[in-house]
């Protein structure tokens, strides 16, 4: 008989639910994140590892995490999530350039990282809400910085059961990014863009999460929220596997010896994408170290090279919008762990970030940290590292991955580490940020507009327009919503027509 493993809220030691509600409910009550109370150990040899499609790895560690899923459940989610969406047959490639192995975790149905999680969700969303005889209707409640928006738009599109709002900010993503999201099909999608940032963005739908009176009122209409956000755990439990994968191909392509320790590196805004990798060292994976990238709203950085969080700081609009983030949701799961699981003093930072914007951690959970290794590339580096990269190799990256090849650059120069073979997670296509990849490349390109740039890219870089482009070039606009950030509570009445 496996174990049953239980999630715990970040915020509040009384609140335990099996992994199928944390899903459901993707935030706890008082606002916490649901935590597994521990890290499974993944007890399967890495020569058997090795061998496996990455559905099957899938299967080995969402099992250990999803408890509650009969195999039949859990493989029918993975099955229908990781099919010819993909356009490659093992999902995330990993790709070698100028001594680095990228992981491609972009070859999902809208071309960026969030697929890789966003396509199992709805599927598990679904999976679960039949497990616990829910009889409302889902309402996912969406904050998007410019990926997540699309990708869970995407996955949940007409999905039965299921309706889905998304909040953006308007002049906040990529004209891709936006096309992609405004021309979204299906009867139960619905797109907001705010005169605000995505922390505001984000800020508002965490009100709405917590507000009890609208919850009263969703429930007499027949619906009740649920998040795609990252801090639901239905996300970041798929994350974990890309990173399995990649070590395990790696020792299976003879790249590395077994038990040999690779370093990886993440651009991350919201710590999700990279707390999946610390995860993953949790349940036995060697990393080495844990390589937080940052653009130049780095207010991660800044936090792993003093200790203190401080969102109060001007809010940068970068080239790598989806970072442009100053309240990383996922640090919180991280934090908890480092305070020892304990709730109390978790939520009691949590209250100072609230009310001042920022705290300080103690040297004893500092000196957990160890792992990690933060630093940040500035816009001038971020498009000199995409030139640079594209000269050397022929090889095109976007502006989240030339964001952690450029931090792998100065951790190399600051821990003379050259040795240690690393993985950069790449996070999206060149494609979906094809104005400042080629303004990166060559100035020449300032004159195009953005489909002959993604002609040209295609031309350069030797690789085929993805299918997620060639399908807005001439898409009609769909949704063009715009509010107040204090508006967002009644434009999703307007829309539940409650």
């Amino acid at each position: 008989m496996k174990m049953e493993l239980v999630y715990a809220s970040t915020r509040d030691a009384q609140e335990r639910v099996t992994a199928s509600q944390a899903i459901l409910r993707g935030l706890a009550n008082d606002g916490g994140l649901f935590v597994p109370t521990q890290i499974p150990a993944l007890d399967v040899p890495m020569e058997e590892l090795g061998k496996m499609s990455y559905q099957e790895t899938a299967y080995e560690v969402m099992k250990r995490f999803l408890t509650d899923f009969t195999e039949e459940e859990l493989k029918h989610c993975i099955n229908s999530a990781y099919d010819s969406k993909f356009d490659t047959e093992e999902i995330a490639p990993l790709v070698e350039a100028d001594g680095a192995y990228y992981l491609e975790l972009f070859h999902g149905s809208t071309i960026a990282f969030k697929d890789m999680a966003l396509s199992i969700l709805p599927y598990l969303l679904t999976t679960a809400a039949k497990k616990n005889h829910v009889k409302n209707e889902i309402v996912i409640l969406t904050a998007t910085s410019g990926d997540t928006g699309k990708a869970a738009l995407a996955g949940f599109s007409d999905v039965p059961g299921t309706k889905i709002i998304v909040f953006y900010p308007k002049n906040g993503v990529s004209p891709i990014q936006e096309k992609q999201m405004v021309t979204q099909k299906g009867d139960n999608t619905f797109v907001v863009g705010i005169h605000g940032n995505f922390d505001q963005a984000q800020t508002g739908v965490k009100k709405m999460f917590s507000d009890a009176a609208l919850a009263k009122e969703m429930d007499a209409a027949g619906y009740q929220f649920s998040s795609a956000n990252s801090i639901n755990i239905g996300r970041l439990v798929p994350q974990i596997v890309y990173y399995v994968y990649a070590y395990a191909k790696l020792y299976a392509n003879g790249v590395i010896a077994k038990d040999e320790p690779v370093n990886v590196v993440v651009p991350t805004g919201n710590f999700g994408n990279i707390l999946a990798a610390f995860y993953a060292k949790n349940m036995g994976i060697p990393i080495a170290k844990l390589i937080c990238a940052s653009n130049e709203n780095k207010v991660l950085y800044d936090f792993f090279s003093t200790g203190t969080y401080d969102k109060n700081r001007e809010f940068m609009l970068t080239s790598s919008p989806s970072m442009d983030i100053l309240i990383s949701s996922n640090l919180e799961r991280l934090i908890y762990r480092i305070a020892g699981n304990d709730a109390e003093k978790n939520a009691a930072l949590m209250r100072e970030l609230t009310t001042t914007g920022k705290y300080e951690i103690t040297p004893e959970m500092r000196a957990q940290l160890k792992d990690f290794y933060g630093n940040y590339t500035s816009e001038a580096e971020t498009a000199e590292v995409i030139r640079a990269l594209y000269e050397k190799t022929g090889y095109v990256i976007d502006t989240h991955t030339a964001v952690a090849a450029g931090v792998y650059g100065k951790y190399k120069k600051d821990t003379g580490d050259v040795d240690t073979k690393t993985v950069i997670a790449s996070t999206a296509s060149p494609f979906k940020f094809t104005r400042s990849v080629m303004d990166a490349i060559d100035h020449k390109y300032d004159s195009m507009s953005d489909f002959e740039l993604v002609d040209e890219l295609s031309r350069i870089a030797n690789v085929a327009v993805p299918q997620a482009i060639e399908e807005i070039r001439n898409a009609k606009v769909l949704h063009d919503t715009v509010c107040e950030v204090d508006e967002m509570p009644q434009v999703v009445k307007n829309f539940l027509k409650i």
